[in-house]
């Protein structure tokens, strides 16, 4: 299971090299479509794109601060906006601490202080993109391995956090049972108002998004599916996904 979750990452990461590397042949690195490309999940209370990447000064305080480790700094290998924070949700996703600690934390206007608690939060919009790969659809338990994997990240970590410990017990004796992890594990205060297990027309269950959704990117963390069946689409919000295509 460890390996299978692996490849995905492996997958997701030179996939974003290989487009990068198709751009820079092109000589589009620095046009608006190659930043839309790349439009990547960014920490709560971040402002639009172009204001958060003309603001952010690469401090990395907000890094720095997260409690769950879900804060990394792109690399020159992931185009624009080098140095500046973005949340890789096949990784770790964002957990809505109460308090916020990474807006507290920004020193220069590109996370919102308005950004006070998790309700406030508006990073994207969950979407179960690969619905034919859910568990929960087809009723397939958990597999074996899952729980090892899930502490693959944190373990690899210098400094693992009560939180993270707290997680890791969370996500304990899942494996062999029916999949309703990406509801059990949404942070918010109101998971509910988010997200929930509904029945399925081929009669299991699937996840079902609401607008109290923020996009924090736990649910595709946890997917236990080789490509997670379950996304954040960055800086999309509930009305432009579901009702705006109904």
């Amino acid at each position: 299971m460890a390996k299978v979750k692996t490849d995905r990452r492996e997958f997701v990461k030179y996939s974003t090299l290989g487009i990068l590397g198709a751009v820079l042949a092109g000589g589009f690195v620095f046009s608006p479509q190659a930043v839309k490309a790349e439009n990547r999940l960014r920490p709560p209370g971040a402002v639009e794109e172009d204001r958060f990447l003309a603001l952010c000064i690469k401090c990395g305080q907000c890094l720095q601060v997260c409690p769950y480790h879900s804060i990394k700094l792109a690399d020159i290998g992931m185009g624009h906006g080098v140095g500046s924070p973005y949340i890789d949700a096949t990784e770790r996703g964002c957990y809505a601490c109460s308090a916020v600690p990474c807006v507290l934390a920004c020193p220069s206007g590109a996370l919102d202080h308005h950004c006070e608690k998790p309700e406030d939060i508006h990073m994207g919009i969950a979407v179960l993109e690969f619905p034919d790969r859910c568990l929960a659809t087809s009723n397939t338990p958990v597999p074996a391995g899952y729980n090892r994997f899930m502490h693959a990240f944190t373990d690899a970590q210098r400094n693992v956090t009560n939180l993270e410990r707290e997680l890791l017990e969370k996500l304990e004796g899942y494996e062999g049972k029916q999949c309703t992890l990406c509801a059990d594990v949404c942070p918010i205060p109101n998971p509910l108002s988010a997200i929930a297990m509904v029945p399925d027309k081929n009669g299991g269950k699937r996840p079902e998004i609401y607008d109290g959704c923020i996009g924090c990117g736990a649910c595709e963390e946890v997917c236990p599916t080789n490509t997670a069946s379950i996304v954040v689409k960055p800086r999309v919000t509930y009305d432009e996904q579901y009702k705006n295509k109904s």
